[in-house]
């Protein structure tokens, strides 16, 4: 039995993968903290969790003993039940958080994850970390003088805190069209030196190329099934080889990972992709690796359960495009 805790957006479409992998006689269990039935229902048995941490990691650990859940897969808020790992572990449950150790959960800080890549020659984005308005400015004014600018928050997901700084550019801009990401780079550095409580930022080269997304499940450091998705302007294409996947492939091993997770690479203007950063989760755009005939969640669960893999039958040449689904919000009780 596996049991999928919350997670981002695509948790729905991680428990279907698993499901249509698995034996029927595999019960799969899903949990989240608010009522989502849209989500949870796509497992045998769906569970709300517990709002406080603390009372969640005892709840999960007591719900996992007493159904006999062997393999507990963590989609958010991972560390809490990092920092439990032994209890789990004495408990025989296989649980799977992105890493192995607290001390994995540095690479969350884009700032670190950056100066360790380097260190380790693995090709990221450079990137000058700015702590307050001083350093920002002077960190945009020296990187300006080599060509367009990018900033974004050392912490956090989906792109959120993303901004492009361009000079000269109407300081309402960025208000009238917030989805270009773009923002005129006096009106930012002003905006940020005002802040009552600044985050830190990354300072960064814009590079103009393309972004891959490289979906990966790894065990202990070493991949075993990935997707690559290169995101064109209105739609992705797949890819499983090529230097953005094998950047990605070799991320993995070096800091140790394991489960789901994601990795990001942007192109330079000569096509060469440099890492972005390192998600210790499963993407949202998980959703679509099945199109490319690869079912990561599947190959995922059935490996940690001790099971056949589903067969992988990739399919080249497939581009796809992304829209909206409806879906019902509401299902019968179970659980």
């Amino acid at each position: 039995m596996i049991w999928f805790l919350q997670g981002q957006s695509s948790q729905r479409d991680v428990i279907e993968g698993a499901r249509k992998a698995l034996p029927a006689h595999i019960k799969i269990y899903a949990s989240h903290t608010q009522d989502r039935p849209e989500i949870t229902g796509m497992a045998d048995v769906a569970w709300r969790e517990p709002e406080d941490a603390d009372e969640r990691v005892e709840w999960v650990l007591a719900q996992a003993k007493a159904h006999g859940i062997k393999v507990i897969l963590a989609g958010r808020k991972t560390a809490i039940y990092e920092a439990r790992r032994a209890d789990f572990e004495a408990a025989g449950i296989d649980l799977i958080t992105g890493v192995r150790s607290m001390d994995d959960y540095r690479l969350d800080d884009k700032s670190v994850f950056t100066a360790e890549c380097q260190r380790a020659g693995l090709r990221v984005v450079p990137a000058i970390t700015a702590t307050d308005g001083e350093e920002l400015f002077r960190a945009v004014g020296q990187l300006l003088e080599r060509g367009p600018v990018c900033v974004k928050p050392v912490r956090g997901i989906y792109g959120a805190g993303f901004w492009r700084l361009e000079v000269g550019l109407d300081p309402f801009r960025c208000f009238a069209f917030p989805d270009d990401r773009k923002v005129d780079a006096a009106t930012f550095i002003d905006l940020y030196r005002a802040s009552a409580n600044p985050q830190p930022q990354l300072v960064m080269p814009y590079m103009p190329g393309e972004e891959v997304s490289v979906d990966i499940v790894c065990e202990r450091g070493e991949p075993v099934a990935w997707v690559g998705r290169r995101k064109h302007s209105l739609t992705q294409s797949f890819e499983r080889d090529g230097a953005a996947v094998e950047l990605a492939l070799a991320t993995v091993r070096h800091f140790g990972l394991d489960g789901i997770i994601s990795v990001q690479t942007k192109d330079d203007a000569d096509g060469v992709p440099h890492l972005l950063e390192v998600n210790l989760r499963y993407s949202g755009g998980i959703a679509y690796t099945p199109l490319a005939g690869v079912n990561l969640a599947g190959i995922f669960a059935c490996r940690r359960l001790g099971l056949p893999e589903p067969v992988t039958a990739w399919q080249d040449g497939t581009e796809i495009k992304i829209i909206s689904a409806a879906v019902p919000a509401t299902s019968p009780e179970n659980g």
